[in-house]
């Protein structure tokens, strides 16, 4: 029988980065588009796009820690919470 997922400190069952990425941009009242903009005026990094925000959000691809960095403080979330969503995104992947 499979173990169930931890909590987090508040109860929650911990959510990938897929989940919590859409949720914290629309929190925001940001768009895809307007987030790859905030991104990129922060980091100075030009290659953030739309479609790579999109990726991230349909999982297709984890944001690495450079992106989880920059994605913390344009969402306003911690650090910690991106770093435990990422790895129960890639602990999700390898399963399938």
């Amino acid at each position: 029988m499979p173990r169930p997922a931890a909590r987090d400190t508040e109860g929650r069952r911990p959510r990938p980065i897929s989940t919590i990425l859409p949720e914290l941009r629309r929190g925001r009242g940001l768009t895809q588009y307007a987030l790859a903009a905030e991104l990129h005026a922060v980091s100075g990094n030009v290659s953030i796009t739309r479609e790579e925000v999109s990726r991230w959000e349909r999982g297709k691809r984890i944001p690495g820690p450079y992106w989880r960095a920059w994605l913390g403080r344009v969402l306003g979330t911690s650090q910690q919470e991106l770093e435990q969503a990422a790895a129960i995104a890639r602990s999700t992947r390898r399963r399938h």
